[in-house]
């Protein structure tokens, strides 16, 4: 596997693959304001040390009309703008072949949301940009079915490829995940990133809206980690009872160092390396 090199704002490097401690990949759900992503990405620093900044300007796959989408798509990549000015790579997700301009000139990853895995102009027009793609596997697919959605990206001459396992539908309402699928999708020869949080999303399960049992974040996490994912991506809130989406499955802020030092512990049990040989999650 060709690990793939993210350049920081402030110069450093977080890096993905082979031979080197999970990354982590942060941050709300969706934009609820400027202050508050300012706010989170602060916090999260200075928890994580070097990470990725996620969060969305639009939800455009929401349960319900009603929900809450976002900022839209100027003034989100205005905000999150702003974030990697204060020093923090971004990742944001793209929801149309037209998006993946603008949001390449904010974002250092653009992320293909799962629903959309299969759609051949999105993830063109992604790999063209140039920037790291992360690519949601559907909760549709199997793992080895991902790899033609890599493929597609691929053929623009771009392999800063990222595969993201979410969950697979397991009848109505629910998502199980399968940690066989973690080394499988990693023989394809890209990084494989865990994301904790939406794994244990209960899809529409709250009637106009999903649900979730953040209770499983953690375990899920650690298990993901010891299989030996190549980062891990947590949606996190000060307070996800207040969230605008994606609150009953995201991690309360006040857990997430706890759950790094872990992660951080069962990586170094599983690698055979002491605690002081590893920089802090994923950076260089």
């Amino acid at each position: 596997m060709k690990p793939v090199t993210l350049e920081t704002p402030r110069g450093g490097q977080i890096v993905f693959g082979e031979g080197h401690p999970p990354a982590l990949i942060a941050g709300p759900c969706v934009i609820e304001s400027e202050d508050h992503v300012h706010y989170l990405a602060c916090e999260i620093g200075k928890i994580a040390g070097p990470f990725v900044f996620k969060a969305s300007f639009d939800k455009a796959n929401r349960t319900s009309l009603a929900s809450y989408r976002g900022p839209g798509l100027k003034e989100g990549l205005r905000i999150l703008a702003g974030v990697r000015a204060a020093g923090y790579p971004v990742l944001t997700d793209i929801h149309e072949p037209a998006q993946a301009g603008p949001a390449a000139e904010v974002a250092d990853v653009l992320q293909i949301p799962a629903f959309l895995c299969r759609q051949t102009d999105l993830l063109l027009e992604a790999g063209r940009t140039g920037r790291i793609v992360n690519i949601k596997k559907g909760q549709f697919l199997s793992p080895r079915d991902i790899r033609m959605a890599a493929e597609k990206v691929a053929s623009t001459g771009n392999t800063r490829i990222l595969l993201t396992e979410r969950g697979t539908t397991f009848g109505y309402n629910n998502l199980v995940v399968d940690m066989r699928g973690l080394v499988i999708m990693r023989e394809f020869g890209f990084p494989v990133v865990f994301d904790a949080t939406h794994s244990v999303q209960l899809p529409g399960g709250a009637g106009t809206a999903s649900g979730g049992q953040a209770e499983f974040i953690e375990p899920l996490a650690r298990a993901a980690v010891a299989a030996g994912v190549d980062a891990v991506f947590l949606e996190v809130h000060e307070a996800p009872e207040k969230a605008l989406s994606d609150g009953p499955n995201s991690l309360p802020l006040h857990r997430l160092g706890a759950l790094l030092a872990r992660l951080r512990q069962i990586h170094a049990a599983a690698h055979g390396c002491l605690l002081h040989d590893l920089s802090p999650f994923g950076v260089k």
